[in-house]
C-alpha cells in the first residue's frame, strides 16, 4: 500500500495512491479518513494524482540521520565505517529541513560553496515505541520512503557537530508516498543529477541494517508515529548547483525529485 499526503483545493489530506507503476499519469489517490497511524478507512473520494500536489508523506517530529552505514561511501570521505559492534554515527535533522516532492532545495549561497546530494532509503515510524528489539522493529515501521540527506559538505568538515551541515530548511527532501509492503533488505538505490547518475548501491551494503538501526536509535530515544530514520548513503556523494534537478530513485518505491534554487 502506498500512503501520500497531498493538498488539493488547499486543504490538506492521506489518502491511497492506486495503480500500476510510479508514471503520476496512471496513478490516482483515494482519500482516506484522518491520518494513517492507525486502521485506514478508504472514502469515495479520489483524485488523478496529477491535480493534486503531492507533500512530503509526513510532518517527523524528528529525523535521526546515520552516519557511515556504507563502507564505500565512508571511505570516499576519508573515513573508516564504524564496525557491526561498534557505535553508529547518529545525528538529528530538525523537521523544518522536512520538504516534499517537486519542492526546491534551497542553496544556502554565502554560507557554505559546497552543497551535496545523499540518496538514502527513509523509515517512517508508524506508533510510539522505545527500547525495541530488532526482532520486533517491523511491529513498529509504517513503511518506507526516499529521502535525500541533502548536506553542506564544507560546513561539516569545519564543524564538529553536524546540526547545521544538515539541518538548513529544504535539507530534507522526502516522499514521493511511503510504501508499507516491502522488504528493504536488498533495494535498489540511486540517485541522479540533471539525468547523470551519480549513485547506485543496494540496501544489502549497509553495515547495520534496518532492525538494528531502529533498535538501535530507540534505546535512547522514545520514537513517535511519523518519525524518519534515514539510513545512510551508499557512494557517489557530490555536489550540486542551483538550476539542477536531483532524483532519488529507491526500488519498490518510485522517484523523489527536487530542483536547486538559490535561497532567498
Amino acid at each position: 500500500m502506498r500512503i501520500a499526503r497531498f493538498s488539493v483545493d488547499d486543504e490538506v489530506r492521506f489518502g491511497i495512491v492506486e495503480g500500476e507503476g510510479d508514471q503520476p499519469e496512471s496513478l490516482e489517490v483515494a482519500e482516506i479518513l484522518g491520518h494513517p497511524f492507525g486502521p485506514v478507512q478508504v472514502t469515495q473520494r479520489r483524485w488523478p494524482v496529477p491535480r493534486v500536489r503531492l507533500l512530503a508523506p509526513v510532518l517527523p517530529s524528528k529525523v535521526i540521520g546515520i552516519g557511515r552505514n556504507y563502507a564505500e561511501h565512508a571511505a570516499e570521505l576519508g573515513n573508516a565505517a564504524p564496525g557491526k559492534g561498534d557505535p553508529a554515527v547518529v545525528f538529528l535533522k530538525p523537521s523544518t529541513s522536512v520538504v516534499g516532492p517537486s519542492d526546491a532545495i534551497q542553496y544556502p549561497l554565502g554560507v557554505s560553496a559546497d552543497v551535496q546530494h545523499e540518496a538514502e532509503l527513509a523509515v517512517v515510524i508508524g506508533r510510539m515505541c522505545r527500547q525495541v528489539p530488532a526482532a520486533r522493529v517491523p511491529e513498529v515501521v509504517l513503511g518506507y520512503t526516499c529521502g535525500n540527506d541533502v548536506t553542506a559538505r564544507d560546513l561539516q568538515r569545519a564543524e564538529n557537530q553536524w546540526g547545521r551541515a544538515k539541518g538548513f530548511d529544504t535539507f530534507c527532501p522526502l516522499g514521493p508516498w511511503i510504501e508499507t509492503e516491502l522488504d528493504p533488505a536488498d533495494l535498489a538505490i540511486t540517485c541522479t543529477v540533471d539525468g547523470e547518475l551519480k549513485q547506485a548501491g543496494r540496501t544489502a551494503q549497509m553495515t547495520r541494517s534496518v532492525a538494528d538501526l531502529v533498535s538501535y536509535v530507540s534505546e535512547a530515544m522514545t520514537l513517535l508515529p511519523g518519525d524518519v530514520i534515514l539510513t545512510g548513503t551508499p557512494a557517489g556523494v557530490g555536489p550540486i548547483a542551483v538550476g539542477q534537478q536531483v532524483t532519488v530513485g529507491i526500488e519498490g518505491i518510485g522517484n523523489l525529485t527536487n530542483r536547486v534554487v538559490a535561497r532567498d
